[in-house]
């Protein structure tokens, strides 16, 4: 008796997903509870597990996009287990000789897309030697396509007509060739649901929203002074490094009070009439760049959090994104938003509103720039310059209160001795 591998619920609202890798392959002796496959959704990327021990009957491929609770294959829980363990694949004998790895065993521990193992496999391409163009070196569907390409024959090329030449009549020089088509290839993939989420969610904010953007910029000599001063001592007693993300949460949440409107919501009420959700609790979203894509773990009670809880926090969710291991509900709730884009490099950005927030804080590159000394006016001096930026929903956040949001997080930053005293 065959026991099905069905997909499981996978959140509110998610109704289907795309298996992106078969963890485990047709045939193999699995283990009840054993991650068999993973599943991508438009919210997070999940594993699905072994309803049973035994032998795998795999019903679907990897790419597929299937429904939440369809059938995608089968464990033959009456197959005994292998005795010592799972054997090595051998490669099947012909005449004497052993034939070829399978492409798609090669495949298995090379970072690829689905659609990129679908189409090495073909046309035969080793994936092993494919230069991946994709986030952290992972293999894309075009990279495939350019090696399937370079096999084949080149572009469509129109030679210029030439009269030919008289005899004994010296040969004259072959006309350049005429290309009349692109000078290289398009490729198409199809978008995954993560990033079908993310572009969704971007363009309901720009619909939805009222939203604007005031710009400020932040002195950060006094915070890298004190991070370096207290760095080692800080991880050498908590185990987690100091950075600059704890000081503004701190900063965030100490403006968010002063500034309630910041941290409320629009939502929809009974009869569809707009009604403000106002939050007593201060969970800061932090977003996090993926080999997938953006995504917007939440940090929970940080008014509660010190700074190294917060930042043990921010870097438990930061490597449990990059892994995909991030659950439905930790990406969900959140009051605020901050995004790094200085880590990146970027120097002055607008961040668009993670919906249905009223506000995010975007921080940008730190860079030396020559400013009036506050305590000697007239007098310019080089300091370490941060701009901030902060997009609001003009809807329910007047110009004036986010303006002095932005100026308390400015001061809170400059004299960080604030976040201690509160004022």
């Amino acid at each position: 008796m065959a026991v099905d591998i069905v997909i499981p619920a996978a959140g509110e609202s998610v109704t289907s997903g795309v298996i992106s890798r078969w963890i485990k392959n047709d045939g193999d002796y699995v283990k009840r509870d054993e991650d068999v496959l993973e599943l991508e959704t438009d919210k997070v990327t999940m594993g699905v597990p072994a309803p049973a021990s035994g032998i795998l009957k795999t019903a679907a491929k990897a790419g597929d996009t299937v429904n939440i609770g369809q059938k995608v294959g089968a464990i033959d829980d009456k197959a005994a287990a292998p005795a010592g363990g799972a054997p090595a694949p051998t490669p099947a004998a012909s005449n004497g000789k052993a034939s070829p790895v399978p492409v798609t065993a090669i495949a298995d521990d090379i970072r690829a897309t689905p659609l990129a193992k679908k189409l090495a496999d073909e046309h035969g391409v080793s994936l092993s030697g494919v230069h991946g163009t994709g986030a952290g070196g992972r293999v894309r569907e075009q990279d495939v396509q350019t090696i399937i390409e370079s096999k084949g024959k080149g572009g469509t090329l129109v030679a210029a007509t030439v009269a030919a030449p008289a005899p004994n009549a010296s040969k004259p020089a072959p006309a350049a060739p005429v290309q009349t088509g692109p000078s290289g290839g398009s490729r198409r993939e199809r978008m995954s649901p993560l990033r079908q989420r993310i572009a969704a969610r971007l363009v309901e904010a720009q619909h939805t929203a009222a939203m604007l953007t005031t710009f400020n910029e932040c002195d950060m000599s006094a915070v890298m002074a004190l991070r370096a001063q207290y760095k080692a001592d800080f991880e050498k007693k908590h185990g987690v490094g100091l950075g600059f993300m704890s000081f503004f949460v701190k900063a965030v949440v100490q403006s968010l009070k002063a500034f309630p409107a910041v941290n409320a919501s629009i939502v929809n009420g009974e009869g569809g009439q707009l009604e403000v959700e106002h939050h007593d609790f201060y969970d800061v979203a932090v977003a996090v760049g993926t080999p997938k894509g953006l995504v917007v773990p939440v940090l929970r009670g940080c008014d509660k959090l010190s700074f190294n809880q917060i930042e043990a926090g921010i870097k438990d969710l930061a490597v449990r994104a990059k892994d995909g291991k991030l659950a439905l509900a930790e990406m969900q709730g959140g009051t605020f938003t901050i995004t790094n884009g200085g880590i990146y490099g970027s120097l002055m950005s607008t961040p668009i509103l993670n919906p249905p927030q009223t506000g995010i804080l975007g921080m940008h590159s730190i860079k030396n720039r020559p400013i009036e000394d506050a305590k000697n006016p007239g007098q310019i001096v080089l300091r370490p310059m941060m701009y901030l930026a902060l997009s609001y929903d003009h809807r329910l956040v007047d110009g004036s209160e986010a303006v002095q949001f932005l100026v308390g997080v400015k001061n809170a930053i400059e004299d960080p001795q604030r976040l201690l005293l509160g004022v």
